[in-house]
């Protein structure tokens, strides 16, 4: 008897389980809706703005290039790991931490290499390993442009004083609920596209100066850069939860009608056990 109390015990905790992995599901399928409207939105102006500055950086010569265009020696690298503040959420972090390991360990091997941490999870494990330049967990709180701003203004102004000479982003790409890519692009310095010669290339008309435009630009294409990370990344966030959680509601299923099962069989040969011992007693009264 005591083996179908424990039974019991489990299937109450499964299925407890399995109706919260069930209401996280639905609450980051609600979450993902909007965020990937978001990112869906955002792409096609992104992609334009970088278009554009690109096609104008590759007009202007090295004597007018920008301060985020200065290319040094590789001494100091920081790179930004994009993660989330809760967990649940599949490989989502630890493709992130693998990333930026990956990439401490081979390309930048021997470098002074600093983690700026935007998301507890990255952050928590990164600060075992490298040195934190700051930690940025709050971002998440309210997601939104001017927050970002403030975050790529002080990235920018790291660059400018030299206390970096390159600085990179580690986030997951969003392309569906169930597939994040994990990206690493470079943010500082700014590299002109290599095809660029190969495209065509629109003839502008420039007011007041093409050199004054790029100035302009310049800070708020690394400002779009950053906040499209961002977004890509807390969209991915709330696909892989969601997975996470329907793969996980699915093996409680599985596993509460499994105990449901055993419980039945124990159950029967329980009673089977009761009937015979009746059975038994009766004959021997019969004797």
């Amino acid at each position: 008897m005591a083996n179908l109390k424990e039974l019991r015990s489990r299937i109450t905790s499964v299925s407890s389980t399995m109706q919260i992995t069930s209401a996280m599901k639905m609450v980051s399928a609600a979450k993902l809706s909007r965020a990937q409207d978001a990112i869906d939105a955002m792409r096609p102006y992104a992609e334009k703005l970088t278009e554009l500055l690109q096609n104008l950086s590759a007009s202007l010569g090295d004597e007018q290039g920008s301060k985020y265009s200065d290319q040094r020696e590789l001494n100091n690298i920081l790179i930004v790991a994009v993660s989330s503040n809760r967990g649940l959420a599949g490989a989502f972090n630890t493709n992130i931490i693998k990333a930026v390991k990956r990439l401490a360990a081979t390309e930048y091997k021997g470098k002074n290499v600093e983690v700026m941490g935007l998301g507890k999870k990255a952050n928590d494990i990164l600060k075992k390993s490298f040195e934190i330049y700051k930690n940025n967990n709050a971002v998440y709180d309210d997601l939104n442009f001017e927050a970002t701003s403030a975050i790529a203004e002080d990235l920018m102004l790291q660059f400018s004083e030299k206390k970096y000479d390159k600085i990179v982003i580690v986030y997951n790409q969003f392309k569906n609920a169930a597939t994040q890519i994990v990206m690493t692009e470079q943010f500082l310095p700014i590299v002109p596209d290599e095809n660029q010669e190969e495209k065509n290339t629109a003839d502008y008309i420039f007011e007041p100066s093409k050199e004054e435009i790029v100035e302009e630009l310049i800070p708020k294409s690394l400002k779009i850069h950053l906040y499209k990370a961002l977004r890509d990344s807390f969209a991915s966030e709330h696909g892989a939860r969601m997975t996470a959680m329907h793969k996980a509601t699915d093996n409680a299923t599985e596993l509460r009608d499994a105990l449901k099962l055993s419980y039945n069989k124990a159950r029967q040969a329980s009673i089977t056990n009761e009937i015979l011992e009746i059975v038994g007693g009766a004959e021997a009264l019969n004797k």
